[in-house]
């Protein structure tokens, strides 16, 4: 079951910390910190609702308790429970910013207007966010998700334009057996030469 486009996923718990029930969350909230800050969390399904407290932060994520869980088992137990808040609790995104759940689904088309596919995904490696573009032929291509690569983003009309970077639909050449390899390193030196 889908998240209700009326909750946004915040964070997800990626295991327990120490033996008295508390857990490490992977925050998605600007200031990681600031995961407890909307209020009581739930599942996806909005089943089940936990008070949320921050404690801390070790290693890149957020320590924090929730009520009920007073154990490392029951910790564990919770492990890859991604937690989720009702999207009035948080706060408007400022211009030229995003949620990621916003951007899911968008068509993608080129500037000319050449429908491209559908925003599968948001990533951010840690040199900024890209966006997953799942092309009409059902290919994959990641577009780094700047404004030179993405100039317009229409929430309104659902879609995104890109304009791709050079070499973006390149196909990778096929790697050459070793003594290909070895042949084609000599050719070029000796045109260096």
């Amino acid at each position: 079951m889908s998240a209700s486009p009326k909750l946004l996923c915040i964070g997800v718990i990626t295991g327990a910390q120490g033996i008295r029930g508390a857990v490490r969350i992977k925050s998605f909230t600007a200031d990681p910190l600031d995961i407890d800050a909307y209020g009581p969390v739930s599942d996806e399904a909005g089943t089940r609702v936990f008070e949320l407290k921050s404690v801390g932060q070790s290693k890149g994520v957020v320590v924090a308790t929730l009520a009920g869980v007073t154990d490392r088992n029951a910790a564990e137990a919770l492990k890859g429970l991604r937690l989720f808040v009702d999207r009035d609790r948080l706060p408007p995104a400022e211009d030229e910013e995003y949620y990621h759940a916003d951007l899911l689904g968008l068509a993608a088309e080129l500037i000319g207007g050449e429908p491209l596919g559908r925003i599968t995904a948001v990533y951010d490696f840690g040199a900024g966010d890209a966006i997953e573009v799942t092309q009409t032929d059902g290919s994959v291509v990641m577009v780094p998700f700047t404004k030179a690569a993405v100039p317009t983003v229409d929430l309104a009309g659902g879609k995104v334009v890109i304009d791709p970077p050079a070499g973006l639909f390149d196909k990778p050449e096929p790697p050459q057996p070793l003594e290909r390899q070895a042949e084609l390193a000599e050719a070029a030196a000796g045109e260096g030469g």
